[in-house]
C-alpha cells in the first residue's frame, strides 16, 4: 500500500476519496497469540519461555468498524515489554483482559476471541472511520498512542487514566499493532513526524508517552531545571527516552545502564553521569529474601560523587523489585520515586524509615492520557527528542525480536515492518530530517552489544 505522497509517478497524490474508495480485505496478516496455548510455559522460569514458540503471523478477519474508530493501514510497529509479557503469558494471560472487555457492551464482544492480535504502536495510513469521526479521513499519516477509553464516567474527564474503563491497547485489548491492519479508536490517533520513516515513527509511542508522563508531566515527577534524575535502563526502549528528556528540559541524568556499550549511547545522547551496574558490582540483594544495604550505601555514595556531593531528585524507577529499595535509599529528603513497571518482579521491598522520616514520595505512574502522548509526539515531530531504534525485523520475525527484547539483547527499541516493504520510507520533510540524521541514527549507529544481560531493562 502507498500512502498519498509516495504515489507519485507523474500523476496526482491521492484524495481522502481515493482513499475512502479503495476495497478493504476481508483478512490480514496479524501477529497472534492463541488462546489454547496459554499454559505452553506452565512450570519453566521467566527466562526460559521463548516468544518465538508462542507468537504467530497468520491470516484474521477484518474487525467491524464501529462509531468513534478507525482502520488504519499499518506500515510499520515495534516491540514493547508489553508484548513479551502476552507472548509469555506473563504476569497472567492477556485473554482475561479481553474476556473483561468483551463484556462492556455489544461492541466490545468483538475483541473476546480465541486469539490476541497484540502490539501497541504503529505508524500507518487511515483507511476507514466509523460514525462520528470528523477529525481524521481516510489517507491522514498517523502514529497511535495505545491508551484506549469508554470516558462514560465521570472519573476519567479530568484525566483519562483516571477513566474505570482504561485500558492498553494491543495488550488489554485486541486488534493491536503487530498487523497490516490495526482497529483503534480515533482518539489515540496523532499526525505523523513528516521527518521520519515509518519504522522510526512507530518506534517511540509507548515509551515516549510513558516517560513524558512520568518524568515531565505534573502527573508524574514534575521534572525541573537542575534536577538530579536517576535513570535505570537509560539505554533501553524506556529510559533512553527519559534520558533525552532529562537532557532537553535542563536536569542532570545520572544513567544506570548494564554494559560499556550502553553506556557509550548515553555519552552519545549527552549524558555525563553514567554507572555501568555490573562493570562496578552492585548487587542490592544478599539472596531471595534478604536486601545488602550497604550496596545501598556504596550506590549512593558513587552518585554523590557523580554529582558534586548531592542526592538524586527524582528515581525514574521500572525495574521494580531488584532495584526498588537502592531507589527509595537514594532520593534525597522530599525527593520523588516515580514508578511505571516492575520488570525484575513486582513484590517491592524497601526501607520505610528512609520514605516516611525523609519525607520522600512514592508515585505510580501508567502511560499517559491523550494530552501528554500528543504533547510527547508534538516533541518529536518538532526534532526536540528523538526516535532510539536500533533493529528493525520484519513482520514474520517478530517472534525473534520479542525474543530478543525479552533477553535484554537489543538497544533502544526495536521496529517491525508490516506494510512498508522495505526500510527508509515514509519520509516527507527531507531538509528536516537533514539537520536530526545524526540524533535518529544514534541507536542505529551504536556499537553492538558483546554480551546478554538477563536482567530485565536494568
Amino acid at each position: 500500500m502507498q500512502s498519498q505522497t509516495e504515489a507519485k509517478g507523474g500523476s496526482a497524490a491521492p484524495t481522502a476519496a481515493d482513499f475512502a474508495a479503495l476495497p478493504v480485505p476481508e483478512s490480514y496478516r496479524a501477529v497472534t497469540v492463541h488462546k489454547d496455548e496459554a499454559e505452553m510455559f506452565a512450570g519453566l522460569d521467566s527466562r526460559d519461555k521463548d516468544p518465538r514458540k508462542s507468537l504467530h503471523v497468520e491470516d484474521v478477519p477484518v474487525p467491524e468498524l464501529g462509531p468513534g474508530e478507525a482502520l488504519v493501514a499499518v506500515m510499520a510497529s515495534s516491540v514493547n515489554y508489553n508484548s513479551v509479557w502476552t507472548s509469555i503469558f506473563e504476569p497472567v494471560s492477556t485473554f482475561g483482559f479481553l474476556e473483561r472487555y468483551g463484556r462492556v457492551s455489544e461492541l466490545t464482544k468483538r475483541h473476546d476471541l480465541p486469539y490476541h492480535i497484540i502490539g501497541s504502536d504503529l505508524a500507518g495510513v487511515v483507511l476507514r472511520t466509523g460514525p462520528g469521526v470528523n477529525a481524521w479521513k481516510p489517507g491522514d499519516e498517523v502514529v497511535a498512542h495505545c491508551l484506549s477509553v469508554e470516558l462514560e464516567s465521570s472519573d476519567g474527564h479530568n484525566d483519562t487514566m483516571l477513566d474505570p474503563e482504561q485500558r492498553i491497547w494491543g495488550f488489554e485489548t485486541n486488534f493491536g499493532g503487530l498487523a497490516e491492519i490495526a482497529l483503534v479508536k480515533s482518539n489515540q490517533l496523532m499526525p505523523k513526524p513528516d521527518h521520519l520513516s515509518w519504522e522510526e515513527a512507530a518506534a517511540p509511542g509507548l515509551v515516549n508517552s510513558t516517560a513524558y508522563r512520568q518524568l515531565v508531566s505534573r502527573n508524574g515527577a514534575g521534572m525541573k531545571q537542575g534536577d538530579n534524575v536517576l535513570i535505570w535502563g537509560a539505554s533501553g526502549g524506556l529510559g533512553s527516552y527519559a534520558t533525552q528528556f532529562a537532557l532537553a528540559g535542563g536536569a542532570n541524568p545520572i544513567c544506570v545502564v548494564s554494559s560499556e556499550q550502553k553506556a557509550e549511547i548515553c555519552r552519545r545522547m549527552g549524558a555525563e553521569a553514567i554507572i555501568d551496574r555490573n562493570a562496578e558490582g552492585y548487587k542490592f540483594w544478599q539472596d531471595e529474601q534478604n536486601q545488602d544495604p550497604r550496596e545501598w550505601k556504596r550506590f549512593g555514595k558513587r552518585i554523590r560523587e557523580l554529582t558534586g556531593g548531592e542526592d538524586v531528585d527524582i528515581v525514574f524507577e521500572h525495574p521494580g523489585r531488584e532495584t526498588f529499595g537502592a531507589s527509595v535509599y537514594v532520593t534525597r529528603k522530599g525527593g520523588t520515586i516515580v514508578t511505571c513497571a516492575s520488570t525484575s518482579g513486582y513484590n517491592h521491598e524497601y526501607d520505610n524509615r528512609y520514605l516516611w522520616m525523609s519525607l520522600k514520595r512514592i508515585i505510580g505512574s501508567h502511560f499517559a492520557n491523550y494530552r501528554e502522548a500528543w504533547e510527547a509526539n508534538r516533541l518529536i515531530a518538532k526534532g526536540k527528542i528523538h526516535p532510539t531504534l536500533s533493529k528493525v525485523y520484519s513482520l514474520e520475525e517478530t517472534g525473534q525480536a520479542a525474543h530478543d527484547v525479552h533477553r535484554n539483547a537489543h538497544q533502544g527499541k526495536v521496529g517491525v515492518l508490516a506494510l512498508a516493504p522495505r526500510e527508509g520510507m515514509g519520509v516527507r520533510d527531507h531538509e528536516m530530517r537533514e539537520k536530526h540524521l545524526d540524533a535518529i541514527n544514534l541507536f542505529r549507529d551504536a556499537p553492538a552489544e558483546r554480551t546478554i544481560s538477563h536482567s530485565r531493562n536494568v
